[in-house]
C-alpha cells in the first residue's frame, strides 16, 4: 500500500467515524426527547446514566462522602 492509499484510507475511516458519531448523537437526542414527552426528567436520566458508569463500591463511597459534606454545611 502506498502512502497515498494509506492516507486516503485513514481519512475515509475518520470521515465515516465522524458521521457515525453524528448519527449516534442524533439518536441520543431523539431518545431523550421521547423520554421527555413521556414525562421523564432529562437531568435525572443523565444523572442515572452517569451513576451507572461508576462501580458500586465507588458509588456508595461517593454517596457517603456527599452526605458528610452536606451535613457539614447543614444541607438536607
Amino acid at each position: 500500500m502506498t502512502n497515498k492509499e494509506e492516507l486516503l484510507q485513514i481519512i475515509t475511516k475518520l470521515e465515516n467515524l465522524k458521521q457515525e458519531k453524528s448519527e449516534v448523537a442524533q439518536t441520543t437526542s431523539d431518545s431523550l426527547a421521547e423520554a421527555k414527552t413521556k414525562g421523564y426528567k432529562i437531568t435525572i436520566l443523565k444523572h442515572i446514566l452517569k451513576l451507572r458508569k461508576i462501580d458500586d463500591e465507588d458509588r456508595i463511597r461517593q454517596n457517603e462522602e456527599l452526605e458528610i459534606y452536606k451535613a457539614t454545611i447543614s444541607m438536607q
